[in-house]
């Protein structure tokens, strides 16, 4: 889940903020909150940043399953490009990137 505070710094990075227990209603500005950001801004923007991060769990997939990037420098050594790339694809077509959670 995205946090509050993440939500609050991607609005603005400079934000002097803490966030107790990741409650909406209890955010103590620093900084007075010069901007007002809104809760409704922050929800929204906690919205949106849960979307990416949903959207991209096939990179999350992916990586657990690649080896790494010696493994596969030394397997392009011995089979060649097109080897690595048919050995990738494989998890490539396992987690693709439009896949539908």
């Amino acid at each position: 889940m995205t946090t509050i505070l993440k939500s609050i710094i991607k609005i603005k990075s400079d934000a002097q903020v803490t966030v107790f227990d990741n409650d909406i209603d209890r955010i103590k500005w620093s900084d007075g909150n010069p901007t007002n950001i809104t809760k409704k801004q922050i929800l929204d923007k906690q919205a949106e940043l849960q979307t990416e991060y949903n959207n991209n769990q096939y990179q999350r997939d992916r990586k657990k399953e690649y080896p790494s990037i010696v493994d596969q420098l030394d397997y392009i050594y011995h089979n060649g490009i097109d080897g690595w790339k048919a050995t990738i694809k494989i998890t490539k077509d396992k987690y693709p990137k439009w896949q539908v959670y």
